[in-house]
């Protein structure tokens, strides 16, 4: 396979000050859409209609990500703890539960009513 190179990019391709973009706003917009259905401890309090440059967008959107990170790794601890309660091993937690036993149905019949019209 072979090697593409990629040029550095220049010292003036990143200015904190410059003007937000469109594409970096709708980018601030998609991330607080995400970030409203985080659960409220995870909410950064940044108001996204006040951000106008790179630099600000740079910070919420660095913010949001590692909530978003956060949230997910504290429900993957949540989700091995339940399965780990009452001494149980992770292991054992995730074996087969046994089959209930087979309940036999007792048929009963319905009398059928018999409707005459007088």
């Amino acid at each position: 396979m072979a090697v593409i190179h990629v040029p550095r990019p220049s010292r003036k391709a990143m200015n904190q000050n410059r003007p937000a973009s469109s594409l970096l706003l709708t980018q601030v917009g998609q991330l607080q859409h995400a970030e409203r259905r985080l659960p409220l401890r995870y909410r950064t309090e940044i108001y996204t209609h006040a951000i106008k440059t790179e630099g600000e967008a740079a910070a919420y959107i660095h913010e949001v990500t590692k909530a978003i990170h956060q949230a997910h790794a504290d429900a993957a601890t949540r989700r091995v703890r339940k399965t780990t309660r009452k001494g149980r091993t992770k292991a054992a937690a995730a074996a087969e539960r046994p089959k209930r036993k087979n309940r036999k149905k007792i048929a009963t019949s319905k009398k059928k009513r018999s409707t005459k019209r007088k």
